[in-house]
């Protein structure tokens, strides 16, 4: 099973969904989405765990195939 990461934008009400942490930043920047690049991947995002501030959910699921 590979791992996915969701990124619901409050604001736009919108989920976008990558395959690394990397990826997300190919599309937003920091500011969009309130959390640096080095601090998600520092926090070791548990499966169904979230993180969590004005801007943003990030989550990190199991995609199965």
């Amino acid at each position: 099973m590979a791992k996915v990461i969701d990124v619901f934008l409050i604001k736009e009400r919108k989920h976008y969904y990558f395959s690394s942490i990397t990826a997300v930043y190919s599309v937003f920047t920091a500011d969009d989405i309130g959390v640096t690049k080095t601090y998600l991947l520092h926090a070791h995002l548990p499966n169904g765990g979230a993180i969590c501030n004005g801007r943003a959910i990030i989550k990190q699921g199991r995609l199965i195939t």
